[in-house]
């Protein structure tokens, strides 16, 4: 019997297998697919995280990948420009963009190494359960079907998650989708972190592994269906209309591999814990990319969890009630930057947030903040305080 079976060894799980194993838990951690693969993502990783990788003794292992530091984030809203890098978090102020392949690999085999039993190719088809308490799982492999049993159930097998299913976690704060994105991979190019938001249309810019650079473009979700019928050409219209710049780039540059998108972006919270199962990643907590904080969320939830399992597991306190406490504080933590990512997500930047961006133009400490609080290192209403008393300019707040 296991302290823990993780569904899903992406991000979210792959991470809290390996905090679970270092502390000396028995865990099991099963995936549909096998590794190293790919998976839709835009990469971006921001600095605090790295500075968890680095914490772990992983960012080593990411740097030897190729995967380029990103220690300059270049930013125009509505014709706004900011430029600057986070404060720093134990010495890091990069961010980084690995490929998916690369990251989830890396995360993968720390599991292993801590101790964690790996299955790939796994198919999670139930749960087993004690009254109403989950106890196990029943999956088919490589082998044909199996079940195993376990103290605690996590699912982290993102947005379409099995384990949520039958756990039947119900949703809330629930916002259909407000976007679409498409992206692709170009060489010939350099870039920064670049972000550019204007005419209802996000162009983002992250240089990844092997010399590429992924351009990502979001449009609003009802344009999906002409967006789609012609990717290529709206793909190139949306950077004429919104990065200039990046469209010279890519025009002098060439593409690597196909356009890779979807119109299905929904932004939820699910509950996240229950008798014996706990959801992390994607399958608790989803929103819209523009904000690339999907990969960070991931892995900092699962440091959560495990921050509250760890304990529960050695017999310092129920484990359910950790549960529940890891759940609550997840909420807590961010349901602020749900919000802002909300209003992100509208493509149209907020007034109160153009205004704070033109008062802190030629102050590079106040820009320097302004990335600290997109990578999540503090609150808005932390950074417009720090905007006020450095330069005495009131400011708003955009979102709820």
């Amino acid at each position: 019997m296991y302290d823990a079976i993780v569904v899903g060894a992406r991000c979210a799980g792959a991470t809290t297998a390996m905090l679970l194993a270092r502390a000396g838990h028995r865990v099991l951690l099963l995936d549909r697919a096998s590794f190293p693969s790919d998976t839709m993502s835009t990469h971006y990783v921001h600095p605090p995280t790295i500075a968890r990788l680095a914490g772990w003794g992983l960012l080593d292992r990411l740097r030897a990948s190729g995967c380029p530091p990103l220690e300059v984030s270049r930013w125009t809203l509505a014709g706004v420009p900011v430029t600057g890098c986070a404060p720093a978090v134990d010495g890091i102020r990069a961010g980084y963009g690995p490929r998916r392949f690369v990251l989830d690999t890396l995360l993968v085999r720390a599991a292993e190494a801590a101790g964690a039993d790996l299955r790939e190719e796994c198919n999670v088809t139930d749960l087993l359960w004690d009254g109403d308490r989950v106890v196990g799982i029943r999956a088919r492999g490589p082998g044909g079907e199996f079940t195993e049993r376990a103290r605690v159930v996590i699912g982290a097998d993102g947005l379409d998650s099995v384990v949520a299913k039958k756990v039947r976690a119900p949703k809330y704060e629930a916002v259909p989708s407000l976007c679409c994105v498409y992206y692709t991979y170009w060489s010939g190019f350099t870039a920064d972190y670049e972000v550019f938001v204007d005419h209802r249309r996000l162009v983002g810019a992250v240089p990844t592994n092997d010399g590429l650079v992924m351009v990502c473009v979001q449009a609003p979700r009802e344009e999906f269906d002409e967006v789609r019928k012609d990717i290529e050409g709206s793909y190139l219209r949306s950077l004429e209309l919104a990065a200039p710049s990046v469209l010279e780039r890519v025009r002098s540059g060439r593409r690597e591999e196909r356009y890779v998108g979807t119109g299905r972006l929904p932004n939820f919270f699910r509950r996240g814990s229950g008798p014996g199962w706990a959801l992390v990643g994607d399958a608790g907590y989803h929103k819209d990319s523009i904000g690339a904080n999907g990969i960070s969320d991931a892995i900092g939830h699962a440091a959560l969890l495990a921050e509250h399992l760890v304990p529960a597991l050695a017999g310092e306190r129920p484990v359910d009630r950790a549960l529940v406490d890891y759940t609550v504080r997840r909420d807590r933590e961010s349901l602020p930057t749900y919000h802002f990512n909300l209003q992100a997500a509208q493509l149209r930047p907020a007034d109160e947030l153009l205004d704070v961006l033109r008062a802190i133009q030629g102050h590079q400490e106040q820009m320097d903040r302004f990335f600290g609080f997109i990578s999540g290192m503090y609150g808005w209403p932390e950074f417009v305080d720090g905007v006020t008393a450095a330069l005495g300019t009131p400011a708003g707040a955009p979102g709820r």
